[in-house]
């Protein structure tokens, strides 16, 4: 099955998203445009390993979206932080989207959809909208900010803001195919 051409939004009308690197790791893993199978990423003839912490949570793309590079996007799917326990590469799950990171990588969009689990069991935090993270959790939004911001190198990336749960659900329909 090729991961990529899954709906973005499941038949119970949930977004879905597409786990390439689990949370508390520091190797990073692709898919394969073509096949939809997932490697690790190759940087210099190696497979790459971040040389910073470990991914905070859960990181990925949503399925049926490219970030059009004729459109300023960097020419993949459109990427999801999933806040949730250790979660296989490869796996799929429902989401709720509650924040919109906005970046630049190396002057182009690379945007993040910030979501957490529909199963109130699997939620490691409690907040189901950007007003509730922003409220509880601004400490865990300064952690995604500074992972991203120096998992590359300084320099690399650049903030350029969040947007709350209407912004991530219009960004997932920006970049639909």
């Amino acid at each position: 099955m090729n991961l990529l051409k899954l709906p973005s939004f499941a038949p119970s009308g949930h977004l879905q998203g597409v786990i390439e690197i689990p949370a508390g790791t520091n190797r990073k893993y692709e898919i394969d445009k073509n096949t939809g199978v997932m490697y690790p990423d190759i940087r210099d003839g190696q497979p790459r390993i971040v040389q910073f912490l470990p991914y905070p949570m859960n990181y990925g793309f949503i399925p049926s979206t490219s970030m059009d590079k004729a459109r300023g996007g960097d020419g993949d799917p459109l990427d999801i932080l999933y806040i949730a326990e250790h979660v296989p590469n490869s796996s799929v799950v429902e989401v709720i989207p509650i924040g919109l990171l906005m970046l630049k990588d190396l002057g182009e969009w690379d945007h993040k959809v910030l979501a957490v689990p529909v199963d109130p069991a699997k939620r490691i935090i409690q907040a189901t909208n950007w007003q509730e993270f922003q409220m509880n959790y601004s400490a865990a939004r300064l952690i995604i900010e500074q992972f991203f911001l120096n998992y590359d190198g300084p320099g690399v990336m650049t903030l350029h803001g969040w947007g709350d749960e209407k912004a991530a659900l219009a960004e997932v329909e920006k970049w639909r195919v």
